[in-house]
């Protein structure tokens, strides 16, 4: 009996043993995976901006996006972010991004962002705007790091080239920027002598008219393929408002026109007011039934790279039939 009870305490002693060891194994891979983790999460890159520098997780992976142009920079690139300041126009989003943007929550608008919002999302890295969001870049960079491009109008491509930087994705960036040129050089090659044809850009807006010049979305685009302008419009400046007695201005050999709607009806009156006026009824452009109506949310207001796209497929449209 008493050899039997000693084998049973001798076997549950060496069980026991085995258990711990086990355990103390499990714990000391779970630490180390841990610290693993730790080391990757905390490793930094510092980016240069319009603010000055700031360190930022070197593979980001929760982003707000605080630009309409910054969004579409991001999803060209593949990146979804957690959060984005709404469309200008659209529910929340423009049309044209809408389907890639269904878990994407809006944190206020680019003039007014939500710092509550953004804070609730936690991101690891914020993308903004000195231009519009400078007075509250403080309380941006208590939540998270967070970098600022300079400004907006026409220099969507240099901005671009910063988001793709803030998210260590130059590479994937270069290639959608080559693309993109790419695509600039085969059309300007092919467009040929419509390149002659001297086009004009108005936009209306709720009481409001303007005539965009050279330093804008569009008129980047244009410049970029080529394309003659009215001497009147020859101003590298982003746009200017103009009165009725200045309709003349408008003339070219095509005009191209959008419309800001943002749904109570305003703008659109505005533009019905224009185009009935007998001034520009007396357009050459407008006798010769050379007037094209585009989108507002692309050739304008969205401002970024799968927009300027967009406007190439208009482009195409209007003068390669």
């Amino acid at each position: 009996m008493f050899k039997k009870g000693w084998m049973i305490t001798l076997l549950a002693i060496v069980m026991i043993l085995a258990a711990c060891g086990n355990n103390g194994g499990n714990t000391n891979n779970q630490q180390e995976s841990t610290d693993d983790t730790s080391s990757e999460s905390s490793e930094t890159r510092t980016v240069k901006h319009a603010m000055g520098e700031t360190d930022v997780p070197a593979d980001p992976e929760k982003v707000v996006i605080l630009t309409n142009e910054g969004t579409e920079a991001l999803l060209a690139l593949g990146v979804t972010p957690v959060g984005a300041v709404q469309s200008w126009l659209g529910d929340p989003w423009y049309d044209h991004i809408s389907d890639d943007m269904q878990d994407v929550e809006v944190v206020g608008t680019e003039s007014e962002v939500n710092l509550e919002a953004i804070a609730a999302l936690k991101p690891d890295l914020i993308i903004g705007n000195k231009l519009r969001q400078e007075n509250v870049y403080d309380q941006l960079s208590s939540i998270a790091p967070t970098v600022f491009s300079e400004t907006l109008k026409g220099d969507w491509q240099e901005n671009f080239n910063f988001y793709a930087n803030a998210l260590n994705m130059e590479d994937k960036g270069k290639e959608v920027m080559n693309a993109y040129n790419d695509r600039i050089e085969s059309m300007s090659s092919d467009l040929g002598d419509q390149l002659d044809k001297e086009v004009s850009v108005v936009r209306f807006l709720a009481g409001k008219t303007r005539i965009y010049y050279k330093d804008s979305f569009s008129g980047v685009i244009l410049e970029q393929l080529g394309f003659a302008r009215p001497e009147s419009q020859q101003k590298n400046e982003f746009a200017e408002e103009v009165t009725k007695e200045r309709i003349p201005e408008m003339d070219g050999d095509v005009l191209i026109y959008f419309t800001y709607e943002a749904g109570d009806g305003e703008a659109s009156t505005t533009q019905e007011e224009w185009t009935n006026d007998p001034l520009w009824n007396n357009l050459e452009v407008v006798k010769e039934g050379n007037v094209h109506e585009v989108s507002d949310a692309i050739w304008n207001t969205s401002g970024g790279v799968i927009s300027a796209n967009k406007t190439l497929d208009d482009i195409e449209k209007i003068f390669m039939k």
